[in-house]
């Protein structure tokens, strides 16, 4: 008995030691394994000939992709790179099939290009014909392209699957791409049609700028705004379809739009814009190509869009010109100096309403209580508030009250001219009633975006004080009246 519990033991032990040892010799084991030293050598130092192969085709297609995207972004037609994507699938299939039944090699790579580059310009001529030829907006067009196009390759592919001299396995790689097969007569054709596009953007920079901001100026101007569009399409389509290759129809449409997309937190100048994005789109293509030789399970294609991408999440962080990080700290700075105005304005009231000499009120302190009573701000709010305008030299704060230096007293009273100035203008044109345009003048501030608050404080900053301050228009802190409290 005790023989028969020890050999069940052994087979129980057997049968589950067997799976783990044949696992870890199988080729279909899926397993990521970290690189090795060697194997970072290898790939950080280009010394494997593939490797060099790839990241030269996939550096040469991100700049290329991040220049001309950089373009139809602007022109608000990010998405036609992905509907021109789609829509040359079934070109792919129909090339296919014509050149096997002409008795040729089905997947020459000219021959494939040829027929989705075909396919592609009647996608986006139907895209054209849509938007021009209906009351359907580009968007909807872009759709219905998409859709079609991509289920009637589907379709084909299907078709393709059955014949007798081919199938749909060597097709399938324009749909995910094929990054890390790439030979070296595929980098030089990609390599020659981006250098080819790249060339074209930077001698047609200055129109194509022109184009993508202003149309109608630009063919007031004397440009054909018409070859220009459809030469900035031929370059999508161009870039687009020898793209296929690297990275597949599915994501090329991120090489178009990621870099360019990240490009623009970083400036608002258009050069900068394009220099910006061509270099993210090359450095998205080296990285994600280099991170994909060294896990190779990785698919390439997917790795360079995660490459982007990572940079389009860093940019949209910590852009200089859009990021949300500066977005965030102009906006604090904004609301501080907002703060600090408030406060100077409501000492200037508070000292108008005092029954004594001009002169004489210039040197009056103010109790901070006061203060308190006039606006919804909390204590704690009040007391920063002041001490920030105290290091600015605008106050002297002593024993619970506030007094206005010099400037401070100029700087209140040019903010409180302001003010009343916009409160007389609301009351006159816009035919706001006396009672509530204090709190309406003093809204606009808090409606604007900081940047043009910015602007108009620098224009409205460019005018001396020449004038006294006008009379208030409504009830001031003196009088009793509900719109003595303003909101912050």
């Amino acid at each position: 008995m005790n023989r028969i519990v020890l050999f069940l033991l052994l087979a129980c032990i057997s049968a589950f030691a067997a799976p783990t040892q044949t696992s870890a010799q199988s080729i279909t084991d899926r397993r990521i394994e970290w690189p090795s030293g060697e194997q970072w050598r290898r790939v950080v130092l280009l010394e494997d000939y593939n490797t060099r192969v790839v990241i030269f085709g996939v550096a040469v297609l991100g700049v290329a992709s991040g220049l001309v995207g950089s373009f139809t972004l602007l022109r608000k037609r990010a998405l036609l790179g992905d509907a021109l994507a789609h829509a040359s699938l079934p070109g792919i299939a129909v090339a296919f099939i014509i050149a096997n039944v002409m008795g040729m090699d089905g997947k020459t790579l000219p021959i494939l290009l040829f027929g989705a580059t075909v396919s592609g310009l009647l996608g986006v001529g139907l895209v054209v014909v849509i938007q021009r030829q209906t009351r359907l907006k580009e968007d909807a067009g872009l759709g219905i392209a998409l859709s079609v196009f991509f289920g009637a390759g589907m379709a084909l592919l299907g078709v393709v699957q059955q014949m007798d001299k081919g199938s749909a396995a060597g097709l399938e790689s324009f749909i995910y791409g094929k990054t890390a097969s790439m030979n070296a007569y595929d980098a030089r054709l990609i390599a020659a049609a981006s250098s080819f596009a790249t060339l074209g953007c930077l001698l047609l920079f200055k129109e194509l700028k022109l184009l993508c901001f202003d149309e109608n100026f630009a063919g007031s101007r004397g440009m054909p705004v018409v070859l220009l569009d459809m030469t900035l399409m031929a370059l999508v389509v161009l870039v687009t379809i020898v793209g296929l290759q690297a990275v597949g129809l599915i994501l090329m449409v991120a090489l178009m739009v990621i870099p360019a997309a990240a490009g623009r937190f970083w400036s608002e100048k258009m050069w900068a814009v394009a220099g910006l994005a061509a270099l993210l789109g090359g450095i998205g293509g080296i990285v994600g190509a280099a991170t994909s030789a060294l896990f190779p399970r990785l698919p390439s294609g997917a790795m360079i869009v995660l490459t982007c991408t990572m940079l389009f999440l860093f940019s949209m962080t910590f852009g200089t010109a859009r990021g949300v990080l500066v977005r965030f700290l102009r906006r604090q700075r904004l609301n501080r100096r907002v703060r600090k105005q408030h406060l100077l304005r409501g000492i200037y009231e508070l000292l108008e309403s005092k029954p004594a000499m001009d002169q004489a009120k210039r040197n009056m302190a103010v109790p901070i209580k006061e203060l308190l009573s006039i606006r919804s701000w909390s204590s704690a709010q009040l007391r920063r508030t002041i001490a920030q305008a105290e290091s600015d030299q605008y106050l002297v704060q002593r024993d619970g009250t506030v007094r206005l230096t010099q400037a401070g007293y100029a700087e209140a009273a040019r903010l409180t001219r302001q003010h009343r100035l916009w409160e007389l203008y609301l009351i006159t044109y816009a035919e706001v009633a006396p009672g509530r345009v204090d709190r309406d003048a003093d809204d606009i501030e808090h409606v604007l975006e900081p940047e043009l608050v910015d602007e108009l404080e620098a224009l409205l900053d460019q005018e001396p004080l020449q004038i006294p301050v006008p009379a208030s228009p409504h009830a001031t802190i003196s009088e009793p009246s509900d719109s003595r409290r303003l909101r912050r």
